[in-house]
């Protein structure tokens, strides 16, 4: 009787440390799960910056005069209002995305950074006066909001990358040193 018991005390301590284990595992699992569905989006976003449409409108509405209105930008060849638009919603998408935690802020940050907020400053009024036309407030939202998030980063007065991480070398060159 007393090999059963001490038997059975194994057993439910195994088990206890095998649920224990499964729990932790599945714990595991799911930050692995939404760290690889973080790193897919910042991929995917990181392909779509190198879509030759959209770097023919970047550069196109970066050459834009500041604070054009939206007549200023009709008045132009309709390839400066296609360009807007294209910014416009690929601005509005990343900004939902970093709203909803699918790409994290700081990956948008060091990919966009102070372009973004270039871009918002140079269609801002447009968007102002779409708003109007429209007659809603809730035009371009996202792309306003993520402009306004990322600029206290760009005028806090960081440094650059290449002067900031300047002393930087892969994790793994580290070990191997």
């Amino acid at each position: 009787m007393d090999t059963l018991d001490k038997v059975a005390n194994i057993a439910e301590i195994l088990g206890v440390i095998i649920v224990v284990g499964g729990v932790y595992f599945g714990i595991l699992q799911l930050r692995q799960f939404r760290q690889q569905r973080r790193e897919l989006a910042a991929i995917e976003l990181f392909r779509f910056f190198g879509n030759p449409y959209f770097t023919d409108a970047y550069k196109l509405v970066l050459s834009l005069p500041d604070n054009m209105s939206a007549e200023d930008i009709r008045d132009n060849e309709a390839e400066v209002e296609e360009a807007a638009m294209l910014i416009r919603a690929t601005m509005e998408n990343i900004g939902v995305m970093t709203f909803q935690r699918i790409v994290p802020f700081k990956v948008v940050h060091h990919l966009m950074g102070v372009s973004a907020v270039i871009l918002w400053r140079k269609l801002a009024p447009w968007v102002t006066e779409l708003r109007v036309e429209l007659d809603s407030p809730a035009t371009f939202e996202w792309f306003q909001w993520r402009a306004e998030r990322l600029d206290p980063y760009e005028t806090a007065g960081e440094h650059p990358a290449y002067e900031t991480h300047r002393d930087w070398v892969p994790a793994h060159l580290k070990r191997e040193l």
